[in-house]
């Protein structure tokens, strides 16, 4: 369920998307708060699970992977121990730097980096061993828009709901 964001949480939000290597003291100015009031609301933003890690960005062709490809995979079966098998083999691979359950033709849409192509065929023969049928693999050319911040938004109040008036009833 989404919390109620305020103009001080979008602000912070939108600062910390930006660059999460601000300080403290550098978002406490930005939203016009003490810094105690700023990490407050920071470690409440955290503990609700709006933030879910503050991490770097990292470059995979500057970090040593040339390749990187999106994989599409559907399963041979569809019993919660098949699923549960691949999952767990989505895990264990490194080079799977992101995955996603999907609905649709396919069943898991994955982002992989690699090395070179052995280190491409070794992800997917770890993924055909574990139940993987059919294997597609885009290879990334271009990026065309880099992940980017969550359109953020003050939550709209709940509108109060007129009341029903019966027959009879005045103003």
């Amino acid at each position: 369920m989404a919390i109620e964001l305020d103009d001080v949480d979008i602000q912070l939000l939108t600062a910390l998307q930006e660059d999460a290597d601000r300080t403290n003291v550098e978002l406490a100015r930005l939203a016009g708060l003490s810094p105690a009031a700023t990490l407050h609301r920071v470690r409440r933003l955290k503990e609700s699970g709006v933030i879910r890690i503050i991490s770097a960005q990292l470059d995979p062709v500057a970090a040593g992977f040339p390749l990187q490809v999106y994989i599409t995979a559907a399963l041979a079966r569809h019993d919660p121990r098949s699923s549960r098998a691949f999952d767990n083999q989505i895990r264990a691979l490194p080079q799977i730097i992101a995955a996603d359950n999907v609905a649709g033709e396919t069943d898991y849409l994955l982002t992989v980096v690699a090395r070179d192509v052995a280190d491409l065929q070794t992800v997917l023969a770890g993924l055909a061993a574990r139940g993987g049928s059919r294997l597609v693999t885009y290879l990334r050319l271009a990026e065309v828009k880099p992940p980017s911040r969550l359109p953020l938004a003050p939550s709209a109040p709940a509108r109060r709901q007129p009341r029903n008036r019966g027959l009879g009833e005045t103003s």
